[in-house]
């Protein structure tokens, strides 16, 4: 079995400003827009969806040994404005 890696081209709609300022701002950070952009995409692709958030959370919240030691959320307390 070989595993064959194909680059694709991508073209994208930017407004010339936009890409101006984003050229800057990765060029600050050592970066081309091309790598910045490559970077993002590859960090989006990789991300967990929601579900697998939810389903994470329920399994911590099962395991729990609930350390609370009997303090409540307070509605009002939680909206105090100092």
């Amino acid at each position: 079995m070989s595993t064959y890696y194909v680059d694709m081209n991508l073209t994208l709609s930017v407004e010339r400003e936009v890409v101006d300022r984003a050229r800057k701002a990765t060029a600050a950070l050592g970066l081309s827009l091309n790598q910045a952009i490559r970077n993002y995409l590859e960090e989006l692709a990789d991300s967990s969806t929601a579900d697998d958030d939810i389903r994470e959370m329920a399994e911590l919240s099962r395991g729990s040994k609930g350390r609370s030691r009997g303090w409540k959320f307070d509605r009002d307390e939680i909206h105090e404005r100092p």
